[in-house]
């Protein structure tokens, strides 16, 4: 048995054990090093994420309001954080008429059939409550403005981005397949060769287990592993948006509560020094002039914890 050895489950979407475990490898000082100049890949303290961020959206809004230009935004899945953006919005009384935001994703039913604003766990019921809400009315942009996918719009959604010109920016972050916005590795709705795939725009898609079980992790499904408060499919832009984006920020920081323990570990590592290939999805990012911020505890080496055990 000196030679006992076992193959990835079947039900893991990318599963070349010579890759992994190359990547598996990659140590904490070598992750920045990429062969693409454009890719600029930087490591930051856990605690320096969300300022980043934060500072970053800002930013390019009161900028664009500055110079008077319209700013096209793809936005990442709604958290409170957006509530300290719409804080300086209103501090810096920052005129937003002529911001245009696009949620990237959205939870849809079995049927296919999305989930409306009015649910209360919609990433369209969040990123209203959590900044168009907080800005100060004189200083909003216009309701019609502030878009996600719906049941009526998803076949037009790719459109609606392109005629303002594509988004000037699109934020994004592995999630534990790989994936990109909700465009599942696994799904038979993202079927297709990498130049194919590329071409591909928003549709309804099936979501992976392994997203299930990581979203049922999330604060308003109660961190509590609940797979089935988790919805079986979502709406998701594709890959042509996010390659058709002015400029690119993927963000690699999630960690368990806070804690030392990240999923991302590996899928970091793959998406980012793996190949290229719809089987993950971030790893178009590659390809792309895209800045990444990896956190600390992501970029943190994969090694035995025998101190922590099972």
């Amino acid at each position: 048995m000196d030679n006992w050895s076992f193959s990835p489950a079947e039900c893991i979407p990318f599963r070349d054990v010579d890759v992994i475990r190359r990547c598996r490898g990659i140590r904490r000082e070598d992750i920045t090093k990429h062969p693409n100049p454009d890719l600029r890949i930087t490591v930051l303290p856990d605690s320096e994420i969300e300022f980043m961020w934060i500072t970053d959206v800002f930013c390019r809004i009161k900028t664009a309001a500055d110079e008077g230009r319209r700013l096209v935004m793809i936005m990442p899945n709604p958290w409170p954080l957006y509530r300290r953006v719409a804080y300086l919005i209103n501090r810096f009384r920052v005129d937003c008429r002529n911001l245009y935001t696009f949620n990237m994703d959205e939870y849809a039913n079995e049927h296919g059939e999305i989930a409306p604003e009015s649910w209360e766990f919609s990433f369209a019921h969040a990123f209203k409550t959590f900044f168009w809400a907080e800005i100060d009315p004189a200083l909003r942009p216009p309701e019609a403005q502030v878009q996600f996918p719906t049941t009526k719009n998803i076949g037009d959604y790719g459109r609606m981005i392109a005629d303002l010109g594509n988004a000037d920016i699109c934020y994004s972050g592995p999630g534990w397949t790989g994936h990109l916005a909700f465009v599942e590795p696994d799904a038979p709705e993202f079927a297709g060769d990498l130049e194919a795939w590329k071409r591909m725009g928003p549709r309804v898609c099936t979501l992976s287990p392994f997203t299930l079980a990581q979203n049922s992790l999330h604060g308003c499904f109660g961190m509590s592993g609940d797979l089935t408060a988790v919805p079986p499919k979502a709406a998701t832009i594709g890959p042509a948006e996010v390659i058709a984006a002015h400029n690119r920020i993927d963000l690699h920081s999630i960690s368990i509560g806070g804690s030392g323990i990240s999923w991302q570990r590996l899928i970091t590592r793959l998406c980012l020094h793996g190949p290229v290939t719809p089987r993950l999805p971030g790893s178009i990012h590659q390809l792309l002039r895209t800045d990444v911020w990896i956190s600390e505890t992501a970029a943190a080496n994969i090694e035995s914890r025998w101190d922590v055990g099972y």
